[in-house]
């Protein structure tokens, strides 16, 4: 009979949308292949295999023994090993530190303002009040900000050298100007984009 420690066995959390378990990671014999949801395979992108996630939505994945925090996105299905939560990206293994162990305990929250850079173009108007080169500043930023402020995303931008992750406000055209003088008040800086 094999026994199972209990540490290692899923479980829900109190928080809704948050699970912790253990995550594994898969990367170059898969890398080029199509994924459950057709999408072709890039083990360099910060994607990820959940067995119930619908495709598309972002997951927060917070390494439980250094701390490390990366945002994937949900685009294959899986694992198919007993009592593991996500398969991750190589790359998103590189960010958590998951490529020496192969197998860590971590916590997934769902991220339901996230949007993709794509979404962006669903407003004209939004106010800039940060952009970081690491992700979990830009997430951090976006918790202080949800309490107070609607609509609320990270988008991110691929630069020369690297990604942005931008932290922004939709806002109303007729409320902009209102909007960026009471979050520069805050000591935030602000930027208006219009795209």
């Amino acid at each position: 009979m094999l026994a199972v420690s209990c540490a290692s066995l899923p479980r829900p959390s109190s928080e809704p949308g948050v699970e912790i378990g253990v995550a594994s990671w898969y990367g170059p014999e898969f890398d080029g292949r199509p994924t459950s949801s057709r999408e072709i395979f890039d083990m360099n992108d910060m994607t990820a295999a959940h067995q119930t996630l619908p495709f598309g939505t972002y997951v927060m994945v917070t390494n439980l023994a250094n701390d490390r925090s990366a945002v994937v996105r949900i685009n294959d299905r899986g694992p198919f090993k007993r009592h593991r939560i996500i398969d991750l990206s190589y790359a998103a293994a590189r960010v958590l530190g998951l490529i020496g162990p192969g197998t860590v305990r971590v916590r997934l929250e769902i991220l339901k303002g996230f949007r993709a850079p794509f979404a962006a173009r669903t407003s004209a108007v939004w106010i800039q009040v940060g952009a970081f080169s690491v992700q979990e500043n830009a997430y951090a930023l976006k918790r202080r900000l949800d309490g107070r402020y609607a609509g609320v995303v990270v988008t991110r931008l691929q630069a020369g050298r690297g990604s942005y992750f931008r932290v922004r406000i939709g806002a109303d055209e007729t409320a902009v100007k209102e909007l960026a003088q009471r979050l520069a008040g805050e000591g935030y800086p602000v930027i208006i984009v219009r795209e």
